[in-house]
């Protein structure tokens, strides 16, 4: 049982990962695929969750946050980030502000061919952005979520986390 736990990412690991490193909110659009995590977050009394109409919003909503002080994440799916690529050009990238952004690898798939554009152009568009990024797919990664805010801190520019397998077992 242990080592199936390991093989998932499950959605406290990720909760847990946001309290130890002082999140305060997560700017997101609600969806079928991150039903347990949202209701699991909506719980916890420190965070609060600011949702949001279209992905092109997260990075304002966000970097607003930052100026007053607060720490925020970002989660939305890859192919969200991608037509909000103007705004996080302008609001996080130009800003220079430390943003983590937590991406949904929609149509990815460790096992087999990739047959969604999403997932064939995620890595290519971060790359053209310039922007860092860390692979999460299990419990056992969970800890390159710390990694990415500490770079985020460090160089201040925004950090991705791509979440593989489109979050299994996050909606129960």
């Amino acid at each position: 049982m242990v080592e199936q736990q390991a093989a998932i990412l499950r959605p406290e690991t990720m909760v847990d990962e946001f309290k130890k490193n002082g999140v305060t909110h997560v700017v997101t659009i609600p969806d079928s695929e991150t039903n347990y995590l949202y209701e699991l977050m909506l719980e916890q009394d420190w965070l609060d969750v600011i949702p949001i109409s279209r992905e092109g919003e997260a990075s304002a909503t966000a970097l607003g946050l930052c100026v007053a002080g607060k720490v925020p994440v970002v989660l939305i799916q890859n192919t969200g980030m991608m037509e909000s690529g103007d705004s996080i050009r302008g609001m996080a990238l130009d800003a220079g502000f430390p943003m983590v952004f937590v991406i949904g690898y929609r149509g990815w798939n460790r096992r087999g061919v990739i047959r969604d554009s999403a997932a064939k152009y995620t890595e290519p568009f971060l790359n053209a952005f310039g922007l860092d990024y860390y692979f999460v797919e299990s419990n056992t990664d969970g800890d390159r979520i710390t990694t990415a805010f500490e770079q985020a801190n460090e160089t201040k520019r925004p950090v991705v986390v791509l979440i593989g397998d489109e979050y299994h077992g996050f909606n129960r």
